[in-house]
């Protein structure tokens, strides 16, 4: 007995001598404020140092999102982290570690480290080689992170390559994992020479979840905008320290016309635009699509927050008739946008006519017409991006038409595009 009461003074001194985090001090306060009084009894000071201990622990073991985690700081990824990721690493934020295997060619893969919150983890990880690392081909690919209720797949990565060549220091991010899971798996391909080579291996890791960032904001939206071919309805917004991920759905019928049409989002916060990290989407039911649109971290005071829709895809109905009598270096005016045509020429075979419009443009109800005869669009080749001497990108492509007969017009029922709808959405901010 006296042997325990030695190691509960011990580490009743100890815990004394640390500060405790201001939020858990009120919520400790709060937590005995809201007791109901009762009649004081005499208890003795080994059993108020074991009470002190199971409270301690359990408000660290049931909230571990709850407060911030400060670790050391990783070294050699400076170049490749972002400014939210750079100041999270100066405070020591993250779990780092040193998980190492080496692969068949005698390549080390290490895990450096990994920083985690409700909206992705991020990894930190370093290959190295001696003798050098072949730059035919990359060594290993990471597929995956498993774990208890967890299946995270990629989501973006990022490396660079020393100048001797023997070490690549590396950040992939995944998907957010499971906050109960203690152990995680991660599953990579190794990737020799040839795909007869190719292997699967795990590297399985623990992961504390205490560790994990504490969510600034988690707020719902539900709210709908109409655009030409459908709706959005936008369903919620989660912050964290590491980004900001909006969620929501698609029923537009046009929406897979335009590349990135989730990128004219915009989101303000304290009225500065929050720079977007990218977007994503994919099909659920019917016609009903699910999207997240990354954005860095938002400020950590918010008086407003708003969601703007810039720019998405939008339809315009145009019935353009072009004469191809005369190719030149000048436009067509389409409504909003602008239309070249290249080049018109008869093969043995058919009909090619090379046109150039902004990258966003794609044509709706196109054919060809001469006096005989109106022959519509049979498929469309050599999809180019080419730069202009103004340092613009236009989207060149060739039309191919199954006739023989020399063309006179150019017919255009519509066009696919960006549109400008400048609609915002209000989030309250709590």
């Amino acid at each position: 007995m006296n042997n325990i009461e030695e190691q509960l003074a011990v580490e009743k001194q100890r815990l004394e001598n640390q500060k405790a985090p201001k939020e858990l001090k009120n919520r400790l306060r709060a937590t005995l404020d809201a007791a109901p009084s009762r009649k004081s009894k005499r208890i003795a000071p080994i059993w108020k140092a074991a009470a002190i201990l199971i409270l301690i622990a359990a408000i660290f073991g049931s909230n571990y999102n709850a407060l911030a985690y400060y670790g050391k700081q990783l070294f050699g990824f400076e170049e490749l982290m972002g400014d939210t990721l750079k100041q999270l690493n100066d405070k020591g934020m993250g779990q780092s570690m040193e998980e190492k295997i080496t692969l068949k060619d005698g390549t080390d893969f290490t895990i450096n480290g990994i920083i985690a919150d409700a909206n992705q983890l991020v990894m930190y990880y370093t290959l190295f080689n001696p003798h050098g690392l072949d730059q035919s081909h990359e060594p290993i690919r990471l597929d995956s992170i498993s774990g208890f209720w967890t299946k995270s797949h990629p989501a973006s990565g990022t490396s660079v390559l020393n100048e001797e060549q023997t070490e690549i220091k590396g950040i992939m991010t995944f998907d957010s994992v499971n906050p109960f899971a203690k152990k995680l798996t991660l599953h990579y391909m190794q990737m020799p020479y040839t795909a007869e080579q190719m292997s699967e291996g795990t590297l399985t890791f623990s992961y504390n979840p205490n560790q994990a960032l504490q969510t600034l904001l988690r707020q719902s939206i539900n709210k709908t905008l109409k655009v030409d071919q459908g709706s959005l309805t936008f369903q919620s917004i989660t912050a964290t320290p590491t980004q900001t991920v909006v969620r929501g759905t698609i029923r537009v019928d046009n929406y897979d016309r335009v590349p990135n049409a989730l990128d004219g989002i915009k989101l303000r916060a304290n009225g500065i635009e929050i720079p977007i990290k990218g977007s994503g989407s994919q099909s659920a039911y019917g016609s009903k699509i699910s999207f997240e649109i990354r954005y860095d971290a938002l400020p950590q005071q918010i008086q407003d927050l708003e969601l703007i829709m810039g720019h998405f895809v939008g339809y315009q109905s145009l019935d353009k008739k072009l004469s191809l009598a005369n190719v030149s270096g000048d436009s067509f005016k389409l409504s909003e946008e602008n239309l070249w045509i290249k080049d018109v020429s008869v093969t043995a075979d058919q009909v090619e006519v090379t046109i150039a419009t902004e990258d966003d443009v794609m044509l709706d109800g196109v054919s060809i017409e001469t006096q005989d005869e109106n022959t519509p669009l049979q498929t469309t080749v050599r999809q180019d991006l080419v730069k202009q001497a103004d340092g613009t990108l236009l989207k060149q492509r060739t039309l191919l038409f199954n006739t023989k007969n020399k063309p006179e017009y150019l017919l255009i029922k519509g066009m696919h595009y960006m549109k400008a709808y400048n609609k915002t959405i209000e989030i309250p901010v709590k």
